[in-house]
């Protein structure tokens, strides 16, 4: 395939997540995938990968010395560090022990070993970054709300001129941010198109190696600081750095499959009285020709079945996979806290990014604000106040619409509570 098919140029350059203008900070996704989101949408998304050149550094994300510290100040335990070479992941007991007095641990990451390991040819696995890493827990909460879907985010640091993985494919979608070194990328055509999440790569491993040692590389790039590589679920890679210390992002996208509409309905046809019958006594459930006779009617069942599950049960069943992949933005416990306890009249207030809701009237007098955790009741009489502090605006307290300054306080007190809201800049 040639390069024109698969890589974009990008006008934006420099750490920072800005424009070209300079003037108005750039989205998670346009950082990635530049300014044609709809053309990728339809090009690329699912279907093919994409190789851009952006300039982006990524400084404000990650960089080498954030490595360290995470490394050696941060008190990381696993499965936030795991460590490979050639080929093969390193028993995590190689680089973990005790955490000393006041942390009686076994598994705390021991810096001194990580870094004989890594001097050794061993790559550096970050996992779970948008946990513990603040520039990424907030790349990752804009992210996720453009996406509609989960995501991950791990880092591979790998010492001049070694290998972390062999030629592999993932399960999820993921974007490839090098931050630091240079990387040789090979990428090869899949083998199983469009991997479920328990249709790992090893299941087709001789598969996989066939392809990657006899046919031509869809991608055979190297990728420099600020390069993005794009790799649908399923699409082969391995990466090999060249010369200096290598580092990059992956930014792993857990899909929402079709398939999951399939195992959402399969999940709810059960509610269907002809589909739970027994069948017959003494039926020989091993002979094709015995479950024959019943095959006729329970497919007829199972399509007039699935034709009644409504929109609203798919949606709810379905949503979970969204709704609790990814927490919203951080909360600071004691100032949000302080902040709600002083509410008063002026003080501004937005909702938490990131967060995932849904509104339902119930008709008795109540509305209910559902996340992804838990429900919220409230009263009717709060529908328009709470719709207009869930819009993503902000709001200062007393001029919030359809209810009294009185309400307004108690209404935007539960709400930062309940980490629905939070205090915004004036």
């Amino acid at each position: 395939m040639a390069r024109a098919d698969l890589s974009e140029p990008s006008a934006g350059i420099g750490d920072a997540p800005v424009s070209a203008d300079g003037r108005k900070p750039k989205s998670p996704l346009t950082r990635l995938v530049g300014s044609g989101v709809e053309e990728f949408s339809t090009r690329h998304w699912g279907r093919k990968p994409l190789l851009r050149r952006t300039g982006d550094r990524f400084g404000d994300l990650l960089d080498l010395d954030g490595v360290d510290e995470l490394l050696s100040r941060r008190g990381l335990r696993t499965p936030f560090l795991r460590m490979a070479r050639n080929g093969s992941v390193i028993d995590s007991r190689s680089f973990t022990g005790g955490g000393g007095v006041g942390a009686e641990i076994g598994d705390q990451v021991a810096d001194d070993r990580v870094a004989a390991l890594f001097a050794d040819g061993g790559t550096i696995v970050l996992q779970g970054l948008h946990r513990t890493w603040p520039g990424i827990i907030d790349f990752v909460t804009g992210l996720t709300d453009e996406l509609g879907h989960p995501a991950q985010v791990n880092a591979y640091i790998t010492p001049p001129s070694s290998q972390g993985f062999s030629a592999h494919y993932d399960v999820h979608d993921v974007f490839v941010l090098q931050f630091a070194g240079r990387k040789h990328w090979k990428v090869h055509a899949p083998v199983h198109t469009a991997p479920l999440r328990d249709q790992q790569w090893n299941e087709h491993a001789d598969a996989v190696a066939a392809r990657a040692r006899e046919d031509a590389p869809v991608i055979d790039e190297v990728l420099e600081p600020g390069d993005v590589l794009y790799l649908p679920r399923g699409w082969l890679h391995s990466a090999t750095a060249l010369g200096d210390v290598s580092a990059h992002l992956t930014v792993g996208v857990h899909v929402i499959t079709r398939f999951a509409l399939v195992e959402a309905l399969t999940a709810l046809v059960g509610a269907d009285d002809r589909l739970r019958t027994s069948l017959p006594l003494g039926i020989d459930v091993a002979d094709p020709a015995q479950l024959e006779d019943h095959f006729e009617s329970v497919r007829d069942d199972l399509i007039a079945a699935l034709k009644a599950v409504p929109a609203e049960d798919i949606a709810r069943h379905v949503r979970d996979r969204a709704w609790k992949g990814n927490r919203p933005e951080p909360v600071a416990p004691v100032a949000a806290a302080t902040f709600a306890l002083n509410l008063g009249d002026g003080d501004s207030v937005r909702r938490r990014d990131g967060l995932r809701f849904r509104v339902r009237d119930e008709g008795d007098g109540h509305v209910v604000l559902g996340l992804p955790d838990r429900h919220i009741v409230l009263p009717a009489s709060t529908a328009t106040a709470l719709s207009a502090l869930l819009d993503g605006s902000t709001w200062r307290v007393g001029e919030v619409p359809g209810m009294d300054r009185t309400d307004q306080l108690v209404l935007v007190r539960r709400l930062l509570r309940e980490g629905v809201l939070m205090a915004a800049s004036a």
